[in-house]
């Protein structure tokens, strides 16, 4: 199974951009209120709360474009942020067999997925992406089709081999 968001793209730039212009903005109203009309009084400090909570919120709950691909014998997890220079990457590839468990947490904003795999040195790591930007229906997807790797996983270790 393939799943991604990439066609959002456009959308989260768009986001990333209008977010950015908000605090442009809102540090120069509250320049312009603080230093020349003074009206607002104790007010004037929204125009910096506001705008910063709100780039706080947008990039906080992580990067904003998920791929995952089932087909094969490979897992691939990728996992990226809109503009480029923000944040590292994320690629993963393994063996569909190393899929331990996963672990979806969802806090108020923003949504985790944790992947547990097999390491040979009979560890276990554990894989961090951040999904918060999947809809409902591509967040059930993706729950269906890592369960139904990890049953696959365990009918396998009790079959017995001839």
């Amino acid at each position: 199974m393939r799943l991604n968001n990439k066609t959002k793209a456009g959308y989260f730039n768009f986001l990333g951009t209008l977010v950015i212009m908000l605090f442009i903005f809102g540090v120069g109203a509250f320049l312009l209120e603080y230093f020349v009309y003074d009206y607002f009084g104790w007010a004037q400090w929204l125009f910096l709360i506001i705008p910063i909570g709100c780039i706080t919120l947008f990039y906080a709950r992580g990067r904003q474009i998920f791929e995952y691909d089932s087909d094969g014998e490979a897992l691939n997890f990728k996992n990226r942020n809109v503009v480029l220079f923000l944040d590292k990457h994320l690629s993963d590839e393994f063996p569909k067999y190393k899929l331990l468990k996963y672990d979806v947490v969802n806090i108020i904003i923003l949504k985790r997925l944790y992947v547990s795999i097999s390491s040979k040195k009979s560890h276990n790591i554990t894989l961090r992406y951040d999904i918060s930007y999947l809809t409902k229906k591509e967040l059930n997807d993706l729950k269906f089709s890592l369960s139904k790797v990890i049953k696959n996983n365990k009918e396998r270790k009790r079959e017995p081999s001839s």
